[in-house]
Parts: C-alpha cells; sequence; structure tokens
C-alpha cells in the first residue's frame, strides 16, 4: 500500500472523529456484535466535548472534507428522501452547488495558464467571485467580447491525489470483499470501482466534457424537452470550460415554478421521457441528473422545458444491452414475470440451470404489489432490498456496465417524487419502449440494417480470400524448436556465471550448510543449468 493511501485513510478516520460520526452509526439500530464494537475504539474511551452541529451538517461536512468522492456519494443520497430523514436530505441537498470555492486568484491563474492570455484581454467581463461551486470544479460568469453571456468553468487544483488514495482504497476493499465473500463475488466489485475510475478521471477532462455536450445538445436540437447549453471550443482546455449561460429555475425550487404556474404533471413526464429518449433513441445519457445540474427554462412554464448542465458523465449501451432492457421493461409493464425470467436466464445473467417457474414465482412476488399505484405510494427503497434477495437467492449477477444506469434511474425517480409524487412511472414510459421496439422492426429501419450489412461486403470478401489463400498452401511438417542463437546462448552463459558469483557471495557470509542459506543453494543450481545447458 502506499503512503499516499495509507495517509489518506489516517484522514478519513480523523474527520470520522472531528465530525462524530461514528455516533451516528452507533444510534442505529444495528446487531449485537456490530454495536460491540463501539468499544474497540480507542478515541471513545476519552471525553469528548459536545459537538454543536446537527446529524446533517455533521455528515454533510464530511463529506465536504473528505472530496469529490464522498460529495458525489452525498449529491446521490440526497434525491433519494423516501430513504433519509428530512433533516439530513435537507442539508446533503447544499453538496449539488454550494460547496466551498477555491481561492478566485488561483482560478484565474489557472484560466490565463490553460488559454494562454490574460483575463481581461479575453473577455470583456469576468466575475472573480464564482457564481457556484461543486466536487470536482467552480464556475465564473464572463462575457465574451462579442457580447455573448457565459460561464467559465475551472477545475479544481490538487484532485488527482485525493481521488487516487480513494480510489486505491475502494480497489483495496473490493478485492477483499471478493475473496472472503461469495455474495460480493455476484456483484463484481472490483469491475464496479474500475468503472468509476475510468468516469471521474473523465471528469477532470473538461474538453471530454464539452464534446459530451456538444453531442447532447445536437441529439436534442430543436426539441421542446430539453436544450443544451452551446459550447464555446476556441476557449475550451482540459481544464477550462467556456459555455452559454443559461438562465432558468432550478428543479427543485417548488415556490419558483409554481409562482411561474409551471405544469408540474408535464414537467415530470418530460422527465421520463427524455430519459428513456437517451438510453434507447440515442444510447447516450446524461449519467449525473442531481438537481444540482437540471433547471427549468422560464418561456413556456405551461409546456416546461429541461436545461441540463455539466455533462462530465455520459453513459452508453450496446445494442445488445438496449434490447434487452426493454424487452425485459416491457414484460414487467405487461406482467409477463416468465418473459422475465427467461430473459435473465437467456442472457446469462442467472446460471442455465435455473428454474424458469420458480424464478417467475419470485418476481412476481417482488414486483406485482407496485403496479397501478403513484409514485408517493412506493417504497423503492423496499422493493431494491427485496430484489436483491430474489437476485441473492437465485444467484443473480449485477452487470457492472449498467450501474450508471442504475445511478441515473435512482436520480430519475428522486426527481419526479419531488416534482409530481402522483406520477405513475410505468404508463409514462411503457408506450415510449412499445413505440420504440416497433421502430426497431420497422422497413425503414430493416432497410438500414440492410445497408450496413452490404457496406461490409468488400471487407469479408477480402478475408474469405486470404483464408481461402492460406488453406490452399501445402502443409509443411512441424518444424523444430528454434535453436538459440549464439548471442542468445552466450547471453544466457553470462547470466549463469552471475548466479553463481552472486551464490558464492552469499554462501561467503555465512555457514552454507544452515536452512538461512538456501538463497545461495537455489543461485547456485539456477547458474549451473545456465552455464552448462546446451
Amino acid at each position: 500500500m502506499k503512503l499516499l493511501a495509507v495517509r489518506r485513510l489516517l484522514t478519513i478516520q480523523s474527520v470520522v472523529i472531528r465530525y462524530r460520526l461514528d455516533d451516528l452509526l452507533f444510534g442505529l439500530p444495528l446487531p449485537w456484535w456490530l454495536a460491540a464494537t463501539r468499544f474497540l475504539l480507542p478515541w471513545r474511551w476519552l471525553p469528548r466535548r459536545q459537538l454543536q452541529l446537527s446529524r446533517g451538517e455533521s455528515l454533510r461536512l464530511a463529506l465536504q472534507d473528505l472530496g469529490p468522492i464522498f460529495i458525489k456519494f452525498g449529491q446521490l443520497l440526497s434525491t433519494r428522501r423516501d430513504l433519509l430523514p428530512p433533516d439530513i436530505a435537507d442539508e446533503l441537498a447544499k453538496l449539488q452547488d454550494q460547496v466551498p470555492p477555491f481561492d478566485p486568484e488561483r482560478s484565474v491563474a489557472l484560466i490565463e495558464e490553460q488559454l494562454g492570455a490574460k483575463v481581461n484581454s479575453l473577455f470583456a467581463h469576468f466575475d472573480s467571485q464564482p457564481l457556484a461551486s461543486a466536487s470536482v470544479a467552480q464556475v465564473h460568469a464572463a462575457q465574451l467580447r462579442s457580447g455573448e453571456e457565459v460561464v467559465v468553468k475551472v477545475i479544481r487544483p490538487g484532485l488527482k491525489p485525493v481521488i487516487r488514495a480513494d480510489l486505491a482504497w475502494l480497489f483495496l476493499l473490493a478485492r477483499l470483499a471478493e475473496r472472503i465473500s461469495t455474495e460480493a463475488r455476484r456483484l463484481h466489485p472490483v469491475e464496479v470501482v474500475s468503472d468509476y475510475e475510468k468516469t471521474i478521471y473523465d471528469e477532470l477532462d473538461l474538453l471530454r466534457e464539452a464534446a459530451n455536450a456538444s453531442q447532447l445538445r445536437r441529439n436534442f436540437d430543436g426539441s421542446p424537452l430539453l436544450y443544451v447549453p452551446q459550447v464555446y471550443w476556441d476557449l475550451c482546455r482540459p481544464k477550462v470550460l467556456v459555455m452559454e449561460r443559461i438562465y432558468g429555475v432550478p428543479v427543485t425550487d417548488m415556490e419558483s415554478l409554481a409562482d411561474q404556474r409551471t405544469n408540474l404533471k408535464m414537467l415530470a413526464e418530460r422527465g421520463v421521457e427524455i430519459f428513456f429518449t437517451q438510453v434507447f433513441r440515442d444510447s447516450f445519457f446524461h449519467a449525473d441528473m442531481h438537481p444540482g445540474n437540471i433547471f427549468v427554462s422560464t418561456r413556456t412554464p405551461w409546456s416546461p422545458q429541461y436545461i441540463a448542465i455539466d455533462c462530465g458523465i455520459v453513459g452508453s449501451l450496446t445494442p445488445e444491452d438496449q434490447d434487452y432492457l426493454a424487452r425485459n421493461l416491457i414484460a414487467f409493464f405487461k406482467r409477463d414475470y416468465r418473459k422475465v425470467a427467461q430473459l435473465h436466464i437467456d442472457s446469462g445473467w442467472v446460471p442455465a440451470g435455473t428454474r424458469v417457474n420458480d424464478f417467475e414465482a419470485a418476481i412476481r412476488t417482488v414486483c406485482e404489489p407496485i403496479f397501478e399505484r403513484p409514485l408517493k405510494d412506493i417504497s423503492f427503497g423496499q422493493l431494491l432490498l427485496r430484489l436483491f434477495q430474489t437476485a441473492r437467492r437465485f444467484n443473480m449477477e449485477i452487470q457492472p456496465q449498467l450501474v450508471l444506469l442504475q445511478k441515473t434511474l435512482l436520480n430519475i425517480e428522486g426527481l419526479g417524487r419531488q416534482l409530481y409524487p402522483d406520477l405513475d412511472l410505468w404508463s409514462t414510459a411503457a408506450p415510449f419502449l412499445e413505440r420504440w421496439m416497433r421502430e426497431r422492426v420497422s422497413p425503414r429501419q430493416l432497410l438500414g440494417n440492410l445497408q450496413s450489412q452490404v457496406e461490409q461486403v468488400p471487407h469479408l470478401a477480402h478475408m474469405t480470400r486470404d483464408l481461402l489463400e492460406r488453406l490452399s498452401q501445402p502443409h509443411l511438417e512441424d518444424p523444430q524448436p528454434p535453436r538459440a542463437r549464439p548471442r542468445d546462448t552466450w547471453l544466457l552463459r553470462l547470466s549463469g556465471a552471475l548466479l553463481l558469483g552472486g551464490a558464492g557471495v552469499l554462501a561467503a557470509s555465512g555457514p552454507v550448510l544452515a536452512v538461512s542459506a538456501w538463497p545461495a543453494w537455489l543461485m547456485a543450481a539456477a547458474g549451473l543449468y545456465l552455464v552448462l545447458r546446451r
């Protein structure tokens, strides 16, 4: 374990102690054996003064001090108000865009270093005080020389060492879990952490975010559902991003949305439609849709339009994953649990020997109670728990490539619960999926697939010709193993001589017949073999 990772573990421990997070843990109803571990923590033996913070503030400040990986975990939790007490959810919501900013002078210096010019010459106006600050970057308002209002996003300095140390511990815990638990192996924790490693490092590259934003803007160009700000490519660098400034209402500002008479039912339904459009039509979805990144346009509140920012994390699915998910969801909507069970077996998510009837009955038991009920009456926390129990019973494997999709679904569900608790998620999504499936087998789509296959014919013909030419050549007898070249033989014998010399040095330093002299004997044997071999 590297020194940096050890130092990071000590930092995490000090933050836990400083904000009394162990008090929060041991205040929960825990099994006796876990509750008893409090007596093994040395800092709990000492008297401690009372902390003048609420439990929500303690948790928020601790996650904030621990850095981007922990802040993003808090952002995800803040969207699940059905799983958290209100005081904790309200505090964690501040992590979405109210993380303390870093020094504006460092921000200006980084902008000038990346763009190779003074801020005053790049912009007609630049506000050194941050407009917003998040876990990975902060944003400044500015105006271009040509008059357009923009925002300038700057990566926080010194993030990579902290992230590298956190990931080292995550990998260690994941590998340990896989070694000691068959349940953990089913969840593929190492692959999940590996995927997250790629995601978090991608988020530190603002050129990648700019490309993602341009692609998402192109996908929804002219759409009444979603607007994505324009990117100014001439002013974008790996650590600096300049894009159009937008004006909208934060999606969680229910008071302002009510004041402008926003159609909340349509807003919630359009959020679901946007998600399914990105996943199935485009196979390119915004995977960081926490409320701090989503706004609502003030132009047409009767036909509300979303505004999306911060496209640092996006996800995509293969055509096979798309087809599999769509068929599963449609089967769920139609309550065809046997088809759901068969699809899981056919895809290899559960072992091939699983009895379809048993698996069908288990899925029915979990899913049947949730249908034809409004979102406010469904406990998704309990649903996920029961699905996890079902997965454990049938050895269902979690697919790491779908982790981003699952995270985004949690964000969407939490957002929908806030906007319109009576939203019927199923009736909103089912027509879209059925239409998408029909379009996949439409004559136009089939013709497009045929055209792509025809384009592969020259390449396939070339590969076939090469294969036939190799097969037509007469088969030669199995060649003898190549003899070592003189130069290779000389190098091997030199290596053997060096090993013999090293063995002699070790033997001279102590008794040759002692048990501790085995390295010398091993080196002597290897050296002798290399010198005498032909």
